[in-house]
């Protein structure tokens, strides 16, 4: 198989690693689209909000209309997390705040006032979840192309949903890959080879979650104990999906760490999988720092997430192991 050329077939150097000014832009431009699609929610929320208390005549009517309780906690800076710790008289007391101190202040412009300020406190949720989405974007785009490359293979494949035990027949496109916690399939080279890529997987010998874990497989039901066997692991990866050249050495820090302690964790059962590593902001330094690794035989695999060619020979490369 292709795949089985390893790193080599992808790269000849560092230099093919770096992420190029056009691949960041790409990157941010992507970003930005993916941001107003998932600010759209919680503008609807404000516009409902605002429909809501348009006829009220003074703030604190507010306190009486309970369709908007919720909304006017958050107004009132109140986060999901800090709720759980409050009672009902602190909430009372925080909506009261906001009411004296900035609604009633604002006159006649009051309801205006009350969804800037829930806007601007949603604007914080937004802000995690778009921090949240550069490790969502890597395995979104590692498993789309894992998808394509086992269709493209013939390979005859299952996928596992999240929060599900129940594998599944892959339908063709009709199950995002945001949806997918695990992919299992028949080595198509070798009809008695079976293969499970598990992504987010909690290893318990590691005591910690890695993104994405490649096993010998069985034709049973998603068993724990049997993929928490160091020996039924092939391989483990890290992917970093973060396009912002300034956090490109911490992606990478942090990556790397995470694969050496993988590796001591499995060099004291006496074992050795391979590991690989997938990055969306590799910089000068680190990319000599991986390619470093590769020909010392520390890291087995390395690709830049916005590369398709090197996602793509990645995922030949794991598919031959």
């Amino acid at each position: 198989m292709t795949g089985s050329l390893g790193y080599k077939s992808h790269l000849s150097g560092p230099s093919d690693l770096v992420t190029t000014h056009d691949e960041y832009r790409a990157g941010f431009l992507s970003l930005a689209l993916e941001k107003n699609t998932r600010a759209t929610p919680f503008i609807k929320e404000a516009k409902s909000l605002r429909q809501a208390v348009l006829k009220t005549k003074s703030p604190r009517d507010l306190l009486k209309m309970d369709s908007i309780q919720y909304a006017f906690l958050k107004a009132a800076g109140v986060s999901d997390k800090a709720e759980s710790y409050l009672t009902d008289e602190d909430k009372k007391n925080a909506k009261i705040h906001l009411i004296e101190k900035f609604l009633e202040p604002a006159g006649p412009s009051f309801v205006d006032e009350l969804v800037y300020r829930f806007l601007l406190t949603q604007g914080d949720a937004l802000g995690g979840i778009m921090r949240n989405l550069g490790g969502e974007w890597s395995k979104i785009k590692f498993l789309d192309m894992m998808r394509a490359t086992l269709y493209n293979a013939g390979a005859n494949y299952e996928i596992l949903l999240r929060d599900n035990k129940e594998w599944q027949r892959n339908s063709r496109g009709s199950v995002p890959s945001e949806e997918i916690k695990a992919l299992r399939w028949v080595n198509p080279s070798n009809n008695k080879t079976f293969r499970t890529l598990i992504v987010d997987y909690k290893v318990r010998i590691v005591n910690k979650n890695v993104d994405a874990c490649l096993f010998k497989d069985t034709r049973d039901n998603l068993k724990d104990d049997f993929y928490q066997d160091p020996s039924n692991f092939i391989s483990l990866g890290e992917l970093k999906g973060g396009t912002d050249p300034a956090g490109a050495d911490e992606h990478w820090k942090t990556g790397n760490t995470a694969l050496q302690r993988i590796r001591d964790a499995f060099s004291r059962v006496s074992m050795k999988p391979s590991t690989f590593f997938v990055g969306a902001a590799i910089e000068n330094a680190m990319a000599s720092e991986i390619w470093d690794q590769l020909n010392r035989n520390i890291l087995s695999n390395a690709a830049n997430l916005t590369k398709e060619a090197h996602l793509e020979a990645i995922c030949l490369w794991i598919l031959s192991l």
